[in-house]
């Protein structure tokens, strides 16, 4: 079930988002730690990722340092194309 909800949002534009998420380690502010973070979003706007970093800086520790992401939409207009006929094999 999930295979078809991700397409139907690759069908609506979402696209993969990776962020990768630099952050102070709350017993050791000088130290940083990296955390790599993934799932489908919409550009340019990218409200789940920016859901995703309002729910760090409320919820966890550890200081944002930086973030920097990659977008990639996995399905675009010009792969699609219409189809007139059918050739069924046994």
């Amino acid at each position: 079930m999930r295979n078809q909800a991700e397409l139907e949002m690759m069908l609506r534009g979402y696209g993969l988002t990776t962020a990768n998420i630099l952050y102070h380690m709350p017993d050791h502010p000088h130290m940083l730690q990296t955390y790599i973070w993934q799932d489908y979003d919409l550009a340019p706007r990218f409200p789940v990722l920016m859901q995703f970093i309002e729910f760090w800086k409320e919820k966890l520790d550890g200081p944002l340092h930086s973030v920097s992401y990659s977008h990639h939409r996995l399905i675009g207009p010009n792969e699609w194309r219409k189809v007139d006929g059918e050739f069924v094999l046994h």
